[in-house]
């Protein structure tokens, strides 16, 4: 069976507290391979290492700084980020990025914050994992924006994850074109979501796996909690889409993972 890498799962959340090995045992059964935790804020850190400490090797951290997170606080935030940066090792800088759907308040906060989080994915060498969300009617779009300021940081080697991709086809080319992969997770298999349009006509060596559980859970377990032994009805979907087995998906992508972090 080949290796799943999910590349995106908050299993510290505290909807898994109650069964949280039980859950984990049910995505290992599957084969998958790694979890990537990816961060919140200050609050999330001590769950995150602590999962860590019990599975080594399959359970990975990042640190950052969501931007639903960022208030007037963020300086204080990212000063913590910082710290644990120079602390010790982690897979990725994240979760990071703009986010415009639920408040507009802190959006210029939002722009620094994730500024100085590439500051850091440069100065550790780290690709990033990034949280792009338009707003509620679609005037601002968070994937372009956060390309722009990709495109204005400048520096050639950052590389990273547009996690939960749900864009259009046009967000999607842009990704690919500043050397980004495009994370697809349980959106692919909604009715109306959009992907299964185009998603086709992107590399599949463009592409890595993820559940962001315990949210956006595939059909047909949409509006229960996810959880990350549903990557396989991702992986099915993406299969019947570029016309491919189930192994091919999970064997690319998992190359694709790979790739990104062991530069």
């Amino acid at each position: 069976m080949p290796k799943i890498i999910e590349t995106h799962a908050h299993i510290y959340d505290e909807q898994f507290d109650h069964d949280r090995n039980e859950m984990l045992k049910r995505a290992f059964a599957t084969g998958v391979e790694q979890i990537w935790m990816p961060n919140c804020n200050h609050e999330t850190i001590e769950k995150m290492l602590a999962l860590e400490e019990q599975n080594p090797t399959q359970c990975l951290p990042m640190m950052g700084l969501h931007p639903c997170y960022v208030g007037e606080d963020f300086e204080k935030e990212l000063e913590i980020v910082e710290n644990w940066l120079l602390k010790r090792k982690f897979i990725m800088i994240g979760e990071i990025g703009l986010d415009f759907y639920w408040d507009l308040t802190f959006v210029p906060q939002q722009e620094k914050t994730f500024l100085q989080q590439l500051s850091f994915a440069k100065k550790h060498n780290l690709p990033i994992c990034i949280h792009s969300r338009n707003s509620k009617d679609n005037s601002l779009n968070a994937i372009q924006r956060c390309c722009d300021l990709i495109e204005e940081f400048g520096w050639k080697e950052l590389r990273g994850i547009f996690h939960c991709f749900s864009g259009n086809e046009e967000d999607a080319k842009r990704v690919i074109s500043i050397n980004f992969l495009l994370g697809i997770g349980g959106v692919v298999t909604f009715k109306n979501g959009g992907l299964d349009k185009f998603l086709v006509d992107i590399p599949l060596e463009r592409i890595v796996l993820e559940t962001d559980s315990p949210y956006l859970a595939p059909v047909p377990n949409r509006g229960k909690r996810n959880e990350v032994s549903y990557l396989d009805l991702v992986i099915d979907k993406i299969a019947d889409i570029y016309k491919i087995s189930a192994d091919e998906v999970k064997s690319q992508t998992t190359v694709n993972a790979k790739k990104l972090i062991e530069i």
